[in-house]
């Protein structure tokens, strides 16, 4: 055994036995938090130790592993073990999308919401056949780097950068919002605020040591995050189905929510329900076309209710018409807030859709829709996955090629943990649900509803409609970004629990936030500054450049997420149709056309995600509402999959332009000629940048 491999082999050793201490360590702290809990412990100061503890936690591993070498802070040193590289993009990869919405999805979508693990987990297949050996034979440190030395020049560089920006900004952007749902929730700060106290958290592992300290750090979130997800999934198991192990018992589960939702369909009062929903939406609808005269209108009829009661001394009348006088809007802006709610929460007035029926529709064409749409987010989750700068930066810093393979099997092996476990979880929600919520008095609403309504009432409504006192599934509105915080309290578990789903949450929205800032500011310090503007630049001083940048990254994305730009499955999808758009199409091509040159690269990747980022900003309702005019979706097909267009578009334009010009130069083709035989002796085909 030579020196090199027997120091990683006892560097292996080592990292196993610390993180195995770590992982007794926190699961003694949770029963400790358990039996304060059952001592009379607030539940308050358990948010607060799950909070400040964890966040501390990987502060002190960001400060312990800060680092101003080039190579430690880009790619880790490059001695990160498969098994920790797959941990640690296990947790990269498992963003506040997979963890709290991905359950949340499925739950609101039921079949329909299976795309989205479809798609990311043949993701990773992707990676694993046509990318990851390749890029880390190839060496360097950034995915510009990659596209700058085969391709040439630096106005390539330039839209690497632009688009690994783009795409990486949008992600963090539903990281941060993550961060500030669960901050809010679990210490009482309104949202905003919450967003940037959770952004401290962030810019403690990424600032200080860069990618060596979002690695380690990185490994330990995934302990935190699995542990918490898997606890109420066997909890609510062990409940239901009396299964320590209830995805096996899922399909029973399915039956038995299959079964309630007939229930509730037929329930007269739940149709009743629909009915005034139907009613108001229609109304809202009418009264945002005038609103000036419709609220006038609506105004004059309450007076003159109000009026014809006290004429009539009628004082049950009087009391009921004075009441909802108090309760109709102030003014023409309140009112059109209220209609908007009105509007789009008539939705609920359909019937309950089978959790089990795969593309639902009332008719042939809204079926085909549905399944393009279910086609069209396996696809572009697919080939954004292959294709997000901050996991194939991931590989960068294996010891050798073979070690990248066995990494991307570590990688799925670690995600599909999660993934295996999200559909149990959505429908053993759905189950709690249906059974305890439905049909509750609206005098006795369990306090997790009331308490989340104050956190984000867009994300949770659950109104009288009809007056009964009693709750019909019609009128309880809940957003997919709620399904997993609240399922804890939701189900009467302990709150510890809900603490540890919020610290797991918190872990996988803080883990790619990480990696993500840190995607952007080497972009920036890295691949636009040293590598085009001083080359000559000292380490100090492109590390420090890179520290700067990322601080002002991250203070720029909280307050966008402080006005809320879309959910968080919206977010995370646009930045993978951005991705697949811009990345896919010339790093395949690079790696397995020798013919593709620069101006196919150029023009192909302007064109991919110029065409990805127009189609979401005419049809996607954030940007229409300020102002951008609106289009018709295209064969119906959503936002969220606009890379569906930009990808094949890039693919056709690279071929074309690059048939088109001249050739590549030899030394290039034969550059990629060897990337793609990666032999293991050898760790990069060029020099790796110091």
């Amino acid at each position: 055994m030579s020196s090199q491999a027997f120091t990683h082999s006892a560097f292996n050793r080592q990292l196993k036995k610390y993180y195995g201490l770590y992982t007794g360590g926190f699961i003694g702290f949770v029963v400790l938090l358990a039996i304060a809990e059952q001592m009379g412990l607030s539940r308050q100061w358990i948010g607060y130790w799950f909070l400040f503890a964890t966040i501390g936690l990987y502060a002190g591993i960001g400060i312990m592993s800060r680092t101003a070498e080039v190579a430690e802070y880009y790619v880790a040193g490059r001695r990160v073990p498969a098994f920790f590289n797959g941990m640690a993009t296990g947790a990269d990869w498992m963003s506040a999308a997979s963890f709290i919405a991905m359950a949340g999805g499925l739950f609101l979508g039921g079949f329909d919401g299976l795309a989205w693990v479809m798609g990311w987990t043949g993701g990773y297949c992707l990676v694993a056949l046509f990318l990851a050996p390749y890029l880390r034979k190839f060496g360097q440190f950034t995915i510009p780097d990659f596209l700058a030395e085969r391709y040439g020049g630096n106005i390539v560089r330039t839209i690497g950068i632009l688009s690994a920006i783009t795409c990486s900004f949008v992600y963090v952007v539903a990281q941060i919002y993550g961060v500030g749902l669960i901050t809010s929730r679990f210490t009482g700060l309104e949202f905003g605020i919450g967003v940037f106290v959770g952004l401290a958290g962030i810019l403690v592992c990424s600032m200080l040591g860069g990618m060596k300290a979002v690695t380690w750090t990185q490994v330990a979130q995934y302990i935190i995050l699995i542990i918490a997800y898997l606890t109420p999934v066997v909890w609510l198991g062990m409940k239901h189905t009396g299964v320590p192990v209830p995805q096996f018992a899922y399909g029973y589960t399915l039956q038995k929510v299959g079964e309630l939702e007939k229930k509730i369909n037929a329930d007269p009062k739940e149709l009743e329900v629909r009915k005034l929903r139907t009613e108001r939406g229609a109304a809202a609808a009418a009264g945002l076309k005038e609103p000036d005269k419709a609220f006038a209108a609506g105004k004059g009829a309450l007076e003159k209710s109000v009026a014809d009661a006290r004429a009539a001394n009628d004082a049950a009348k009087l009391a009921a018409s004075e009441k909802a006088l108090a309760a109709y809007p102030k003014d023409v802006d309140a009112a059109k807030k209220m209609w908007t709610a009105d509007r789009a929460q008539a939705v609920r007035s359909a019937a309950v859709t089978p959790h089990a029926q795969p593309f639902p529709g009332k008719d042939q064409a809204a079926q085909d829709r549905a399944r393009l749409n279910f086609i069209g987010i396996v696809f572009c989750m697919m080939f954004g996955t292959a294709a997000l700068p901050h996991i194939l930066m991931r590989y960068y810093t294996t010891p050798s090629v073979q070690q990248a393979r066995v990494s991307v099997f570590w990688s799925l092996f670690f995600i599909f943990l999660l993934y295996f476990t999200a559909p149990t979880l959505a429908v053993l929600s759905k189950f709690e649900m249906y059974s305890n919520l439905v049909g509750s008095s609206f005098a006795a609403l369990p306090a997790w509803a009331t308490n989340w309504a104050k956190v984000d009432p867009t994300l949770l409504s659950i109104r009288d409609i009809n007056g009964d006192g009693i709750v019909q599934w019609a009128e309880v509105v809940i957003g997919g970004d709620l399904i997993v915080l609240s399922t804890p309290e939701i189900a009467g578990l302990p709150y510890v629990v809900s603490g540890l789903v919020a610290a797991g949450g918190l872990a996988a929205a803080l883990s790619t936030a990480d990696g993500l800032l840190l995607t952007i500011a080497n972009a920036l310090s890295h691949d636009l500054y040293y590598k085009m503007i001083d080359p000559t630049a000292s380490t100090t001083k492109r590390v420090t450049i890179s520290k700067v940048l990322l601080v002002v990254v991250a203070i720029t994305a909280a307050w966008v997420t402080s006005h809320k730009p879309g959910d968080i499955l919206f977010l995370v999808g646009a930045a993978f149709s951005l991705a697949a758009s811009a990345f896919f199409p010339p790093l395949v091509m690079g790696v397995f056309w020798k013919r593709a040159n620069k101006w196919g690269a150029i023009i192909g990747m302007v064109a991919g995600l110029g065409i990805c980022i127009y189609y979401m900003m005419r049809t996607y309702p954030f940007f229409t509402n300020m102002g951008v005019p609106k289009m018709e979706l295209w064969f119906g097909l959503n936002p969220v999959s606009a890379g569906m267009f930009g990808l094949p578009v890039g693919v056709v334009t690279i071929w074309l332009v690059s048939l088109l010009t001249s050739p590549p130069p030899k030394a290039v083709q034969d550059l990629v000629e060897h990337v793609r035989y990666p032999h293991l002796k050898g760790d990069s085909v060029v020099s790796e940048a110091r």
